[in-house]
């Protein structure tokens, strides 16, 4: 399914993910990279050692979830834009993922916008609850969405709401 259509299917998915457990013990990082390619810079910029050290560049990163504390520093140094933070703890109702955006105008906090999944699809609705940018993040910004928690695993980007006026 992935080279054919780019989506991963969800054998894919789940094999990447944290349990439940560990999602519920508040933000992680998760790394959606599944071919093998010659990057590391996700390890390079994790400053806890959560993603383990490549025994070859091409490997696919492995994240230790235990030792990863959500900080997101890994997410503006991918270049494939394939990594999130997911936090199952951000209220009773919703859930935040931080996504990585390199696309302008950028979106205001308290902004909504509709949250789609792997395949570019509408999911839910999202609220913009941070946007993060520093030198250092080299243009990726890092925009924290409010979802839904019971769909903060399928959310993976989003799409502007079209303004009229």
């Amino acid at each position: 399914m992935m080279k054919r259509t780019g989506v991963p299917n969800r054998e894919d998915i789940d094999s990447i993910l944290p349990t439940a457990e560990r999602l519920a013990q508040g933000p992680v990082a998760i790394v959606e990279c599944f071919e093998k390619i010659p990057c590391n810079p996700c390890y390079t910029a994790c400053q806890f050692d959560a993603i383990q050290e490549f025994e070859d560049i091409n490997d696919r990163p492995i994240i230790d979830f235990a030792a990863c504390t959500g900080c997101g520093l890994c997410i503006s140094a991918c270049p494939g834009l394939a990594i999130f933070v997911v936090d199952q703890t951000y209220s009773d109702t919703e859930a935040v993922v931080q996504i990585p955006y390199e696309f302008l105008p950028v979106p205001e906090v308290g902004e909504e916008v509709l949250a789609l999944d792997r395949s570019g699809q509408v999911i839910t609705k999202g609220r913009v609850v941070k946007v993060k940018e520093t030198k250092k993040m080299n243009l990726t910004k890092v925009v924290s969405l409010a979802v839904p928690k019971e769909l903060a695993i399928e959310v993976r980007f989003f799409r502007r709401e079209k303004r009229h006026g």
